[in-house]
């Protein structure tokens, strides 16, 4: 059992994830929950806001944090992800606010030392690492007293609901284990009440739980209207039973200031 990086994928992971309706959808759910962090604003003369994007991949949602203000500390494992988020944020002329760095999560120590910030985002990561709930300490640690912890993670109830529906029954008697890894799937999917008992272990407080395409995935024929459809899973994401199917589910928490 090992991490997974993506050391080579930047175009790949642009036209199959980023530039698909199902990532739209993503950025508008993760959108919709974190916008008012965005208006957020220091008093006169106090330093800016800082954000930490951990595992940022080409930066598409910390850079509204950078839009708004916050001095950004874009990481990735994965060297190309990085270059391709710098020139991504040059092009839209928000670099200033931003600093760069290659490492892995459990590294980061080595890099900015014990360095806390007022947003931490973790998107999209967790499940690809062999041990993800070790990586709970070290994402808590980072966030400020106060701050926010943003969590976004793949959902193992998801994959079982959304693989009974194809009819992929062998898949699923077979404990969701192929001997040939499909390319973008996630390694360790999660499942959420699993990754909200172990937050309960730290001193934060969950705020928002939404679930990110609670319904697109479900959806065989493409005849749809996007919009609706859109409009729809912004409106369910909070709820129950539909937040539960989400193929993502994020967590936005409140570390306690003391």
């Amino acid at each position: 059992m090992v991490d997974r990086a993506f050391e080579s994928d930047v175009k790949r992971f642009n036209k199959n994830i980023y530039q698909t309706e199902k990532g739209q959808i993503r950025e508008a759910v993760l959108s919709a929950d974190l916008s008012f962090l965005w208006q957020s604003q220091p008093e006169n003369g106090a330093e800016a806001l800082t954000c930490i994007d951990v595992g940022g991949g080409l930066g598409q949602i910390n850079s509204q944090f950078a839009k708004a203000g916050y001095q950004v500390t874009h990481t990735d494992i994965a060297a190309e992800m990085v270059v391709g988020a710098e020139e991504e944020h040059s092009k839209q002329g928000i670099s200033q606010h931003y600093r760069y760095l290659q490492s892995s999560l459990q590294k980061l120590d080595d890099v900015i030392g014990n360095e806390q910030f007022d947003v931490v985002l973790c998107h999209a990561v967790l499940e690809w690492l062999a041990d993800p709930y070790a990586a709970l300490t070290p994402l808590i640690e980072r966030v400020k007293p106060g701050g926010w912890l943003s969590l976004m993670f793949y959902n193992l109830d998801a994959k079982l609901m959304a693989n009974m529906i194809y009819g992929n029954f062998d898949y699923v008697n077979a404990g969701l284990q192929v001997k040939k890894k499909v390319r973008f799937s996630p390694n360790y999917p999660l499942k959420p009440e699993n990754v909200i008992a172990r937050l309960g272990q730290f001193p934060v407080t969950l705020v928002t739980h939404s679930g990110v395409r609670c319904f697109h995935d479900y959806m065989r024929k493409p005849d749809y209207n996007a919009e609706q459809l859109l409009a729809l899973e912004l409106q369910y994401r909070n709820q129950n039973p539909y937040r539960q199917l989400g193929r993502y589910q994020h967590l936005l928490l409140k570390k306690d200031r003391t």
